[in-house]
């Protein structure tokens, strides 16, 4: 899936007045939710696998090569790095005068936010797969990230 595509997913979203929308097929999570703590037409998006067991929702194949796109969770020697699952700029915060999401030694839990990678305006939510200690935060707040590039270690619990 490239951009045009969840481009269109917002836009559709936006039309239908649609402030909140998930959807989860084979493991993976789709979360868009618009908010006013947002810049305006901005929406936050989060992408992450969701326990094999979910149900699925039916997904246009925009959203479903939106899905798709996300890279694997890779075992690392000191814990499971998570990756970018698209191209942007990495943020801790969600401002800079808010304390970051999550950092070196901190606990987390399935869903919990990390960070927030912006994209053509776009904040997206990336949120941790699996419950564990952040043993390593990869980029630094303000870097531009690759898909793919790591974003966090996590020490599963």
């Amino acid at each position: 899936m490239d951009l045009s595509d969840l481009k269109e997913i917002l836009r559709i979203l936006e039309e239908q007045d649609i402030t909140e929308f998930e959807l989860e097929q084979d493991g993976v999570k789709l979360r868009v939710c618009r908010s006013s703590s947002l810049a305006p037409g901005a929406a936050a998006v989060a992408l992450t696998a969701a326990a094999p067991s979910a149900p699925a929702a039916v997904m246009t194949p925009a959203a479903a090569a939106l899905a798709a796109a996300a890279p694997p969770v890779e075992p690392e020697a000191d814990g499971t790095v998570v990756r970018s699952p698209i191209v942007g700029t990495f943020y801790r915060s969600p401002d800079p005068n808010s304390p970051p999401f999550a950092s070196v030694g901190d606990n987390v839990k399935v869903g919990q936010v990390l960070c927030i990678i912006e994209a053509m305006k776009l904040m997206n939510e990336i949120e941790a797969e699996m419950a564990g200690e952040v043993t390593r935060v990869h980029p630094e707040n303000g870097q531009p990230v690759q898909y793919g590039d790591p974003l966090f270690t996590i020490r599963q619990a």
